[in-house]
């Protein structure tokens, strides 16, 4: 299938499934002498994984990073990095009853229509668990970014109905960010998104967001 590689100059090309054994990633073009820093990449991850708070998958993974190739002496080595993230809490039984069903709100019908089938288990390689290695992917790319004094300010800005105030779409810090619990740096809007979230869990509904 198309679509899993992003980047011209900086490439990362994933692979792996919900269910399967791991998801992972080859990045080609990352240079030379970065200087590996495995404590701040599992922070990145650490900060993406799931089951920390009502609004995520309850689906709990240590996302530890291995890395296969592109790291010598504690720096890339300007050879493709490889790396794996496995997946240790999943069961396909869960989804049996529903094998059959496309889901709304899935990529199950257009998957289907596309490539005349579709994987039920957390749906395959159109599930957010793949974003794992782009969060992966992303980190290195930011101890890079570093030497330029590039950073990044990125948070909740919407959930449902309920969005941030105008005046407030601008730069946050990363602790005043992760200080809230749905990473909205702003309190009265974060309250009336946990209100939406347990309104829609005590529904057995879901909700989208930005």
């Amino acid at each position: 299938m198309p679509g899993n590689s992003i980047g011209n100059f900086f490439r990362l090309t994933t692979f792996g499934e919900s269910h399967g054994s791991a998801i992972g990633g080859i990045i080609d073009g990352c240079p030379a002498g970065i200087v590996w820093d495995e404590k701040f990449i599992q922070s990145e991850l650490n900060r993406r994984r799931p089951g920390t708070n009502q609004a995520s998958s309850p689906r709990q993974e240590p996302d530890q990073i291995e890395i296969l190739s592109g790291i010598f002496e504690g720096k890339t080595s300007g050879q493709p990095i490889a790396f794996l993230i496995r997946n240790l809490d999943q069961n396909s039984e869960d989804y049996k009853q529903s094998e059959h069903l496309v889901r709304p709100g899935h990529a199950d019908y257009t998957w289907k229509q596309r490539y005349g089938l579709f994987d039920p288990r957390g749906g395959g390689r159109a599930s957010a668990r793949e974003t794992v290695a782009r969060v992966a992917a992303g980190a290195i790319a930011k101890l890079y970014l570093k030497k330029f004094d590039v950073f990044f300010s990125a948070y909740v800005a919407a959930i449902g109905p309920i969005e941030l105030p105008e005046t407030e779409k601008t730069w946050h810090s990363p602790q005043a960010i992760d200080a809230d619990p749905l990473r909205c740096p702003h309190r009265e809007t974060s309250l009336k998104m946990q209100e939406l979230l347990a309104k829609s869990i005590s529904e057995r509904d879901t909700v989208g967001g930005v």
